[in-house]
């Protein structure tokens, strides 16, 4: 019988995580069946009760809105979750009725790998642009490679309550400040990571437009839908190096394979490039 796992969110058509599972089990010999999910926090929990009482499920890759409200559904959170208390990912240990649903962010290695493979060494000056869940990940992201010290811009400063968390917890200096305005800092930074949902740094890249700098740095826009964003044309313009958010996709994405079929060091070289051929992505050069 084929195990089950999928991606939960809201919305969720457009993810590509089914693409990239789907490739990376084929090519493993793994009989998992990969879907999308699309669940919004108030059906979460009758959603978990359903997954329980299914013993094939293997893992859940989770997205936004549900990285902290699936804590609560949940029987532990392991590593850098338990640190950020944000999750994306739900593996399964154990079988049937005593199966223990185990949480897990890997979007923080995603981050980190995506970063990496584009030449961030350690940036001396780093940007995170938006509040969310998804920015405690970018902060720590940055600690990893190597930033002391983290700007942080929001369209409210009442509202980074996971950045902040995630600064306190890795002991790294964070600076909020509102999004109005950030055109200069997010030109002149080492590395730029937009948290923004789809479009939502279109106004922040009219602002680069008008100023025409030039943006030597790395941005990494999490959004990949759709693609090229504005802002990436514009940093690309301006003479930057820009990660698709594809790229942060794929690496968090081959931790969620190791971590679901238990099968570590088989998710080698070869399995991260069919599921780059998935997406269109260019196979790495290692």
């Amino acid at each position: 019988m084929s195990r089950l796992a999928a991606v939960l969110g809201h919305p969720v058509s457009h993810s590509k995580s089914p693409a990239m599972h789907r490739a990376a089990y084929a090519l493993l010999g793994e009989d998992i069946d990969y879907s999308a999910i699309d669940v919004t926090e108030a059906g979460l929990p009758a959603l978990m009760q359903q997954v329980a009482a299914e013993p094939a499920w293997c893992g859940l890759s989770v997205t936004m809105p549900l990285k902290t409200a699936v804590i609560a559904e949940v029987h532990e959170v392991r590593g850098v979750a338990g640190v950020l208390g944000v999750v994306n990912t739900v593996a399964f240990e154990g079988t049937g009725s005593n199966a223990r649903r185990i949480a897990y962010n890997t979007d923080v290695e995603g981050i980190v790998s995506a970063v990496r493979y584009a030449g961030v060494g350690e940036p001396a000056q780093a940007v995170v642009i938006g509040g969310g869940a998804t920015s405690a990940a970018a902060v720590a992201a940055l600690s990893a490679v190597g930033a002391r010290a983290v700007q942080v811009f929001v369209r409210d400063t009442g509202r980074a309550t996971d950045a902040r968390a995630a600064a306190g917890a890795l002991g790294i200096s964070l600076d909020v400040r509102p999004l109005s305005g950030a055109a200069q800092a997010v030109a002149g930074a080492d590395v730029v990571i937009s948290t923004l949902p789809p479009r939502a740094a279109d106004g922040l890249a009219g602002e680069l437009e008008q100023l025409q700098p030039a943006t030597p740095g790395v941005l990494l826009d999490v959004a990949y839908d759709p693609w090229p964003s504005r802002i990436a044309g514009t940093w690309s313009a301006g003479g930057g190096t820009v990660v698709p958010g594809l790229e942060m996709l794929l690496y968090q994405a081959v931790e969620q394979v190791r971590l679901f079929t238990g099968r570590g060091e088989d998710v080698n070289a070869a399995v991260i490039d069919v599921m780059c051929d998935a997406v269109g992505l260019p196979r790495r050069a290692y």
